[in-house]
């Protein structure tokens, strides 16, 4: 993966805005037939999938879709309005109530990071961008509803349940960046991660050897194994300090 400095609400806030909840007033008709906003970013979405962030341009759409690309300014006005109608796209919240969980709040929470995590991997180029003022759209708004909704019996203070979900997705936001780098390195790279360490085998028997590292000389050899779950204990461990948080409340 490349960086990018590309950021979320960079573009023309109010014209994004109406855009997102559909109160601007709609271009007329073009030349292209079938040219709709919806293709326009169903289409960028595939070429981001696909290419990263680097690879989409609005003429690159337009190729793709056979028309010019002062056709999609007829829709949009640029990519960075582009983007924040890509994001509100991808994260769309689940209508399927069973992947809410069981109607607990640790469930929820549970969850929303299983989801979170699905989402960073389905769509790698969303840690391209930087979200931290992200434009309050539909999409944003229905998961907070959803997720605050099935929070709130914890029985914490307002700022405390909001700042409850921020704790969890930052979590899964540092291990899908992990994880997707990790992916992504095996990609150029040609070698797998398993082949990776194994290179580094020999050199690393001998310096276990010497004394110099007892502790990392004495772990057991599952120690680095790839069958243990590292996210679901981190995000486990989470969940657990919510439990007591939420226990002493009730005391």
């Amino acid at each position: 993966m490349t960086s990018s400095t590309e950021t979320s609400g960079s573009g023309d806030i109010t014209r994004t805005l109406e855009l997102l909840w559909d109160t601007g007033k709609r271009p007329s008709r073009g030349p292209k037939p079938g040219l709709t906003l919806d293709v326009i970013v169903e289409r960028a979405v595939e070429i981001a999938d696909r290419d990263g962030l680097p690879g989409l341009s609005m003429r690159r759409i337009a190729t793709e879709l056979g028309t010019g690309a002062m056709s999609l300014y007829r829709y949009v006005p640029g990519k960075a309005e582009l983007l924040d109608l890509m994001l509100n796209r991808v994260q769309r919240p689940s209508e399927n109530p069973a992947d809410l969980g069981d109607g607990t709040w640790r469930s929820a929470l549970e969850a929303m990071a299983h989801a979170t995590l699905a989402l960073y991997r389905g769509h790698p180029w969303l840690l391209e961008v930087n979200q931290t003022r992200p434009l309050l759209g539909p999409s944003a708004l229905d998961g907070m509803e959803k997720v605050l909704t099935l929070i709130r019996p914890m029985g914490l203070t307002d700022p405390e349940l909001v700042s409850a979900v921020i704790t969890v997705d930052g979590y899964v936001v540092g291990a899908a960046r992990t994880q997707v780098y990790q992916a992504a390195a095996e990609r150029t790279s040609g070698m797998t991660t398993a082949e990776f360490y194994s290179a580094q085998a020999p050199f690393l028997e001998r310096v276990m050897t010497s004394g110099r590292y007892p502790v990392l000389a004495s772990l057991a050899e599952d120690t680095w194994s790839s069958a243990f779950d590292h996210f679901e204990f981190g995000l486990q461990r989470i969940l657990d300090g919510l439990e007591l948080l939420v226990a002493q409340r009730k005391s």
